[in-house]
């Protein structure tokens, strides 16, 4: 909704780029805020994104699932950050006409 592209799950973790794209990207979230970043920064590049269907299998508290409602809170505030306000770190290149066709992968 914040990027304005079609996805199922942005937090699937499993992501194929471009080397020309990854350098474009100038990322600085780590953790939970890495996948609203990226998703963002590929939005504004005007990336293609492609989706493709991945099996998944969670993992279990007892397995070592150790996320929380804390990390849900910080995947928000990332989600706004980097979606709503347009004040961002600069990307390495500002040409936008060469990044209108770069297919990106995402599942």
């Amino acid at each position: 909704m914040m990027t304005n592209l079609n996805l199922t799950d942005m937090e699937t973790c499993y992501k194929v780029f471009r080397s020309d794209v990854w350098r474009k990207l100038n990322l600085t979230e780590d953790g939970f805020g890495f996948e609203p970043e990226v998703t963002a920064r590929i939005a504004e590049l005007r990336c293609k994104v492609y989706e493709v269907g991945i099996s998944y299998s969670g993992r279990t508290y007892e397995e070592g699932k150790k996320i929380g409602w804390k990390d849900g809170v910080r995947t928000l505030w990332c989600i706004l950050k980097h979606g709503l306000i347009k004040k961002r770190a600069p990307m390495r290149s500002q040409n936008p006409a060469a990044s209108d066709s770069q297919p990106v992968e995402s599942s």
